[in-house]
Order: structure tokens, then sequence, then C-alpha cells
């Protein structure tokens, strides 16, 4: 998912993630059953017996069975589809690697990207699965797993691409009206291109994005490749297209964001053993198996640790 590197805690982050009006509707409706269905399931979370050795949050979830997924309702990263049913690459890979540590179920909790890092400190959730950019400040609130994807940013245009916009810099020499996601990265990525803050129009989602460009109420919505790529595919929008994809820049230098699960810092255990198997999915190549039904392409996998992007 598309999240800010920067100041805001709240993706996808890149990152990022049924697309038609009706159906985008219909998935917002299941969130927000699910949403309600979270907050009054709340009371059940229990916090952790040991906090110094790494945690024991992993046996009491194998014996639950249950672990509760932190989601913030972006595609393809993790959502809600038109069926009620949870669905997303996050999902795919969490659904996998906690059947192999012997937690069989899955619980979705939906919240606000901002919501994300909130909610699993105050253990509202077990994990976050949404793609999260690793960054240094979040890393200074939780401990995330090794990253499953990096990603480039791309703009939805309209056909042709009559402002020829392929950059946050494009976009602030031309003085373009731009929209971007709620929490997204590409807030910081424009402002270091020298585009302000206020011309930038912040909407809840990419299909949202697509309208306002169709609509010629913004020349460019900025997001994460896939999440472009996917929302003008799914879409069959004949008066929209996206560009080619790019390395954004902060602090005038190239940042690829990586998305990774987040984990309560209090419980290593549980984050090095989703380590270990994600690790040998890498190796095997299940996990690109996995994504790439989501949209994801093999360039945009990553062998980056966490440890690297926490610097």
């Amino acid at each position: 998912m598309a999240p800010p590197p920067g100041k805001n805690t709240g993706n996808a982050g890149k990152a990022g993630r049924s697309l038609g009006r009706r159906s985008m509707l219909a998935g917002a409706a299941s969130l927000t059953a699910l949403g309600t269905l979270g907050a009054t399931t709340a009371c059940s979370r229990v916090s952790s017996a040991r906090t110094g050795d790494g945690g024991d949050l992993l046996e009491r979830l194998k014996a639950q069975g249950t672990v509760r997924l932190g989601i913030a309702g972006e595609q393809p990263y993790s959502y809600i589809d038109t069926n009620g049913e949870l669905t997303g690459s996050s999902p795919a890979i969490a659904r996998v690697i906690f059947g192999r540590l012997g937690i069989d179920n899955v619980q979705p909790l939906p919240t606000e990207f901002n919501s994300l890092i909130p909610g699993l400190n105050s253990q509202q959730f077990d994990v976050v699965a949404a793609g999260m950019y690793i960054n240094p400040e979040r890393c200074q609130q939780v401990i995330f797993a090794d990253p499953e994807y990096e990603m480039r940013d791309a703009f939805i245009v309209r056909k042709g691409n009559p402002k020829g916009l392929h950059s946050y810099k494009d976009i602030a020499d031309k003085g373009a009206k731009m929209a971007t996601g709620v929490g997204y990265a590409e807030i910081d990525y424009a402002k270091d291109a020298g585009v302000k803050e206020g011309d930038i129009k912040l909407l809840p989602d990419q299909l949202a994005g697509l309208l306002e460009v169709q609509g010629g109420r913004a020349d460019v919505f900025a997001g994460t490749a896939i999440t472009v790529r996917n929302v003008v595919k799914q879409s069959k929008s004949g008066k929209t297209e996206y560009t080619d994809d790019f390395v954004p820049t902060l602090d005038g230098k190239p940042d690829l964001g990586t998305g990774a699960f987040a984990f309560r810092k209090s419980e290593s255990n549980l984050r090095d053993a989703f380590n270990e198997e994600l690790h040998k999915m890498k190796k095997s190549g299940e996990l690109f198996r996995i994504m790439k039904p989501f949209g994801f392409v093999e360039r945009e996998m990553t062998t980056k640790t966490a440890k690297e992007r926490c610097k």
C-alpha cells in the first residue's frame, strides 16, 4: 500500500489496493459491516503474558486457532470483495503462512489506514496485513516482517495524457491539478518535487481518483503502480489510461517503497516465525505465484530486509 514515508503513520503504501462503481460500493458496505464486527469483538483482546522474551502470542494464536488481521480496504493489498469475503495479496499470504504455523483461521478487522498501528498496539488485532510501507518512523512503533514487494509509482491520466505528465516534477512544473489518496506516500513524493500540499486533492480511494480524472476535475491521480494499473484495467474506462511506472524521490533521493506485515514490538517470536516461512516462500517462488493473480509483476518482488528499510 502507499502509506506516507514521513509524518503520517497511517498506506497502500507501495502501498496501493470488482472496481465498477456498484462493486466498490458493495465492498464498502462489507467493510462497514465488518468494521462494526471489529468494534464489538475488541473486548476479547488479551495482552501478552510475556513481553521481555519475544512474547507468547504465537502459542496463544495456535491455541485459539484464529489470527486477527488489521486491514485497510485497498486493492490489491487487502480488502473485502463484493461477496463479503476477505481477499487481496496480504490475506492470501497470511492464510498460507499462518496455516503453516498451526493457525487455520484469519479474521479481518477493517479500519482506516491511519488507525492500523494504533489498533495493533492497543491489541484490537494481532497483525497488520495491509501492504504497509516500512519506514524508520514506523519502525519506532512496530516491528516488521521482511517486505514481500517493492513498488514504483504511476499516474491515472486522461486518454492520450494531454498534459504529458510522467513525474511529480511534471505536475509541479505544469501546474497540473493533482489528486491522490488519503494517507498515501504520494503526498510526500509530490511535495518533494515542488507541488504545494494545499494543491493536492485527497480522495478516499483509487476509483474515486479515476472518476475525478475522467470527469476533468483532476489532471492526474497518483498512486502505486499496481493500484493504478488495476483500477484502469478493471474499470474498462475508455477515457483514462495509466502512465509507465517510475521511481519517485524523497529528500532528493530515489525511493522504492517496500510493503510488509507489521507486528507489536513485544511479539518478535511471532514475527520471526512468520519471517521464516516467508523466506521459504521467496526461495521457492511460491510468494510470487500467490501475488501474481493480484496484479504484481516479478520485478516488484524484493530481497530487501526490514532492517535495511528501518535505517
